[in-house]
């Protein structure tokens, strides 16, 4: 299962190049199993648009729970007792978590703005949050594996954007139940909506609603490339998030770094999914052997090692470059949705870094610290989207409005260039509208 071990003089370098590629391609739903999972999804939604909660009800029965029945709402008593089920310690753990998030959201928060010019027109921006959000969360390994991060990083932005409403869907278990810490999280949260669907038929419930399931402005949270292709389906009926392809990092180091704690870093997200992309760039040949022979050694010993070491055969690397500028150059071209820079002096790398979802800088922040605990949002764009996007957010849940009110001294003074501009444009309606004031 060796991972690859590439030795390379620039960034452009003919086996870097290809490697590039070949990542930034992974999962690219242009391809005919894409288009195949499209035209599926498609049906889905329309079905769900004709049929509402009675096809809801079918697929889960299809594909998640056999006997379940209509409510899919999650009472509150059971929310409640969800959370009285679960330890104090555990109860702590969520709370703590999630005050971490919040503390770290309420930071971006925007305000609304105003400029007033000398001639008395007044300028600005208003922002609001959308009415309500739907969180997809997913079930994780059957509902015995339940993603609370997911929940806690999608409610918590929302909730600090001043979202009134939020619903949350999320697959059930086999026997129609969901798991309890999803339950607990929920209302610790103080969520009250929460609902046993998931998978594609839940977006689309989400985005055009149903009897039971009121439609949303925005829908965010991962999922499979069902899920993301129905999120991707839907946007422009609603907003989403983004669509995030599979878990990847890329890990900088110089000599100074520890091969055993970047291993385990690297595999950290190499047992998301078989299409995961772990990544070492290094200056140290020698820390390159070494790590590579600790991911045989540790993927071999993790539950999920079937998954790990099938994403370090295929989509990850090790990386040799002669200096750390090129290893710089590397990462903005792979542009990764996580980035520990394990060096001597982290904080003098982070300037020429300009494309990365999320980054962890020295070898105590190791990227499952950003997964559950620091406070950043850990749904981050994947597959070099990082060049142009950005994690998920309190903004992800707001909208703009400009606000316009133009003087009388304003509108008379430029109304012959406005209407000049509107007649260049071929709008006559425009030019006569600003000049009946002129």
């Amino acid at each position: 299962m060796s991972c690859r071990i590439l030795h390379i003089r620039s960034a452009a370098d003919a086996d870097a190049l290809a490697f590039f590629q070949r990542l930034a391609e992974r999962g690219n739903p242009a391809d005919s199993t894409g288009l195949d999972v499209e035209n599926q999804v498609r049906a889905i939604i329309d079905d769900v648009r004709a049929r509402g909660d009675e096809a809801l009800v079918e697929r889960t029965r299809q594909f998640d729970a056999p006997e379940i029945e209509l409510p899919l709402a999650v009472p509150q008593e059971e929310l409640a007792r969800a959370a009285a089920s679960i330890s104090g310690e555990e109860r702590s753990i969520i709370m703590e978590a999630a005050s971490h998030i919040r503390t770290f959201h309420e930071a971006q928060k925007d305000k609304s703005w105003f400029i007033t010019r000398d001639d008395g027109s007044i300028l600005g921006q208003k922002v609001e949050p959308v009415d309500r959000a739907g969180l997809y969360v997913p079930g994780g390994k059957g509902g015995n594996t339940p993603l609370i991060s997911s929940m806690l990083m999608g409610a918590i932005p929302a909730q600090v954007a001043g979202v009134k409403d939020i619903a949350v869907v999320t697959p059930p278990r086999a026997d129609g139940t969901l798991n309890p810490y999803m339950l607990a999280a929920a209302y610790l949260l103080d969520i009250n909506e929460v609902y046993r669907v998931g998978g594609p038929w839940s977006i689309a419930a989400l985005a055009y609603g149903t009897k039971e399931i009121k439609a949303v402005d925005v829908i965010a949270g991962p999922g499979n490339i069902f899920v993301t292709t129905a999120k991707k389906l839907v946007q422009g009926k609603v907003g989403i998030d983004m669509i995030a392809g599979p878990s990847e990092i890329l890990v900088l180091a110089d000599e100074s770094a520890s091969a055993e704690w970047i291993a385990a870093d690297l595999l950290s997200q190499a047992e998301h999914d078989r299409l995961a992309s772990s990544v070492l760039v290094t200056t140290s040949a020698a820390l390159a052997e070494r790590v590579a022979a600790a991911v045989d050694r540790r993927a071999a010993e993790l539950p999920r090692a079937e998954i790990a070491q099938a994403a370090i055969s295929d989509w990850s690397a090790i990386i040799v470059v002669p200096d750390l500028t090129v290893g710089v150059e590397i990462a903005n071209l792979i542009a990764p949705e996580h980035m520990e820079v394990c060096t001597a002096s982290p904080w003098d790398i982070l300037p020429a870094i300009r494309h990365a979802g999320a980054v962890f800088l020295g070898q105590y922040s190791p990227e499952p610290v950003g997964d559950y605990y620091a406070g950043p949002n850990h749904v981050l764009p994947t597959l070099g989207t990082a060049r142009h996007s950005s994690a998920l957010s309190v903004q992800t849940f707001c909208k703009r409005t400009s606000i316009v009110a133009t003087s009388a001294e304003f509108t008379r003074r430029h109304a012959a260039s406005i209407a000049r501009l509107a007649r260049l444009e071929g709008l006559e309606g425009h030019a006569r509208s600003v000049e009946l004031r002129g």
